[in-house]
């Protein structure tokens, strides 16, 4: 076979760094009016929850009010107020409860004693399409290679339009070859060992997305494979037959037929569910090839697009270059769709030995990595990039790659206005302490994932060494670098849930509370605040995004995105935190039903009183609604 100290929160932290006993702020009499251009129909909100029923308000001007001061605004200068009002879907004005309670035609909604309103949420690394394909067949979890096909056996006999068509191709994905018995890479022997399984065309993706494990009637449809492949590995027996594991770009020689409409209505429609479930207004979808992109400007187009989308489009070294003839697109469907920047991939992954170091693997001296690109691509493309307006955003995790990803910004950026570029390191997970100072000298934003941390926390020593090892997420030191952070999840190879990433920051330990450093976090030093964490899901990703001016904060001005939590994560012993549920269990949308717009909202699932706080985020027939 081939191988290859908890925050308890008693410090009650605040975001913005004012006092939570600070008096809210009076009005602001400059009240700032926008006009848009296509209005806002009423959504369905309800706060008032000792009343029955669940009314809704009609009229585009109201206010949400805390009677505790439990809204975290995100506003530097005005960090928790009692209430914002909003008029025609704009919030035109924050304060206290006093000054709200004294206008007039204003509906008022209180939220609950014990919970908060924060800034709508935002993912800053995600993939929709591909989380959708992944919740056909997950495959997370499972304790070994004879379990994750068992699961594929039992997916196959129960869903009919698998079963009763042998020629379709069954897709899954979540293994992680590390969590079982030996941690050797699973064959496609071992898919066919099963007489059901082996009728089948089977391609099965790894956790991390860098692998494809397949059987050996996928092999076949695929035809001769080459040796080689530059930027990618195909596992191969000692006689040079493939195993039935490809790695990175060797993915790309598996042929499959083309997803059609259904399929990715099927698949964005389970996304986008999921993803207003757990609180998210925002995602920023890490790498959109043309297809994908195309189906995401249809249902802009159509108005059935409920969160913002923030795309990434993909680089592809062998296709024609298109930043001088293909137009940014910039808030499509008012404000949902934007494809602004593009996603190069520099290197692998760290789980599947796929990164890039500067010294070999410690636990495979045999390799150190690999490059998915040639550093003269990178420094090619770049800057050709930029100078055409498109914001880059560059794939790197292990350290070789980062520092030669910033080597070709350092070149691209001298003499320009970096703020007005604002390219992106996508993970910067490895990286040296020179480059960690390099990157924030440089302006350049880290896009990290805190829930990549307590996931790859366990084997990272074995494979880096214990001093090199120091240099992975090593969030606290981006910090105080300099650097500007934004937080994600790259679901599906994680969870979407943006309080497991929230709490992953600010902990650095398991979901069970524990890590390889014990209870008190994995590296603990390098944790970041609650407050930073916040901002790391709102306001950063709307800089990270160019949004800003109009997103990720409730201040006067700005789109009213905001989510409602059943409990106060700023403030609750750390491990509560992963008991406040983004959503109650939520009305499915029914593709292909037209979508309607949405809010994301989130409460308890185990709170019945705070069930009734708001109708379902995603339900067709009542619409809280994600502003337009």
């Amino acid at each position: 076979m081939p191988k290859t100290s908890v925050d308890t929160g008693a410090s009650k932290p605040n975001c913005n760094s004012q006092t939570p006993s600070a008096p809210a702020k009076p009005f602001r009499l400059s009240v700032v009016i926008i006009a848009l251009s296509v209005a806002v129909s009423a959504f369905a909100l309800y706060c008032g929850f000792p009343l029955a029923g669940t009314p809704t308000i009609e009229a585009e001007y109201y206010a949400i009010c805390s009677r505790h001061q439990k809204i975290y605004t995100v506003d530097q200068a005005n960090s928790r107020v009692d209430c914002f009002v909003v008029n025609n879907s704009i919030i035109v004005a924050t304060g206290s409860l006093a000054d709200t309670q004294r206008l007039v035609n204003l509906a008022i909604r209180y939220v609950p004693e014990n919970a908060i309103v924060v800034p709508g949420l935002s993912d800053s690394h995600g993939h929709l399409l591909e989380y959708g394909a992944s919740r056909q067949l997950p495959l997370e979890g499972t304790a070994t290679i004879n379990d994750t096909v068992a699961r594929v056996r039992k997916h196959i006999l129960s869903t009919p339009a698998l079963f009763n068509n042998p020629d379709a191709f069954v897709r899954g994905g979540g293994w992680d070859h590390t969590s079982w018995p030996g941690a050797s890479w699973p064959t496609a022997e071992e898919l066919d060992a099963d007489p059901v399984v082996k009728k089948w065309p089977v391609i099965l993706q790894s956790k991390d997305c860098h692998a494809q494990w397949v059987n050996a009637r996928a092999l076949e449809l695929s035809g001769t494979l080459p040796e080689s492949v530059e930027g990618g590995i195909i596992l191969r027996y000692p006689n040079g037959r493939p195993t039935g594991v490809l790695l990175d770009n060797a993915q790309e020689l598996l042929k499959t037929p083309p997803l059609t409409e259904d399929d990715l209505v099927q698949r964005f429609t389970v996304a986008v569910n999921d993803a207003l479930a757990y609180g998210l207004t925002s995602v920023h979808d890490a790498g959109l090839d043309p297809a994908s992109l195309d189906f995401f400007a249809r249902q802009a187009a159509h108005g059935t697009i409920p969160i913002r989308i923030y795309g990434m489009r993909f680089f592809d070294e062998n296709a024609p270059y298109w930043g001088n003839t293909s137009a940014p697109l910039i808030g499509a469907a008012n404000g949902r769709l934007t494809a602004r920047s593009v996603k190069i991939f520099a290197d692998g992954a760290l789980r599947t030995g796929g990164s890039a170091l500067y010294e070999p693997y410690t636990d495979n001296p045999s390799t150190n990595g690999f490059l998915r690109l040639d550093s003269e691509v990178l420094f090619e493309f770049i800057p050709r990039f930029l100078r055409d307006g498109w914001q880059v955003n560059v794939h790197a995790i292990g350290d070789r790659a980062n520092g030669i990803v910033l080597d070709a910004f350092e070149a691209s950026l001298k003499g320009v206005n970096v703020t007005a570029l604002r390219p992106r390191l996508e993970h910067a997970q490895l990286m040296t302490k020179e480059d960690m100072q390099r990157l924030g000298r440089l302006g350049v934003i880290a896009s990290v994932q805190p829930t990549h941390a307590i996931s790859d926390m366990w084997y990272a020593q074995d494979r880096l060494g214990p001093e090199r090892v120091k240099g992975l997420y090593a969030f606290r030191s981006l910090i105080d670098s300099g650097a500007r952070i934004t937080l994600g999840s790259d679901f599906p190879v994680e969870t979407m849930n943006p309080l497991a990433g929230f709490y992953a920051a600010i902990t650095r330990v398991s979901l069970a509370g524990d890590s390889p450093h014990g209870p008190g976090g994995w590296f603990p030093e390098e944790r970041l605040t609650r407050e930073e964490a916040l901002r790391g899901m709102t306001i950063d990703p709307a800089y990270a995004s160019f949004t800003e001016a109009t997103l990720g904060s409730i201040e006067v001005g700005k789109r009213a995105d905001f989510v409602v939590l059943s409990r106060d994560i700023m403030e609750i012993p750390a491990p509560e935190i992963l008991n406040v549920e983004s959503a109650p269990s939520p009305k499915r949308l029914q593709a292909p039903t037209r979508i309607s717009p949405s809010l994301a909202i989130a409460s308890e699932t185990n709170n019945t009183a705070f069930r009734r706080l708001l109708p379902s985020p995603v339900s067709l027939t009542t619409s809280p609604r994600l502003t337009r």
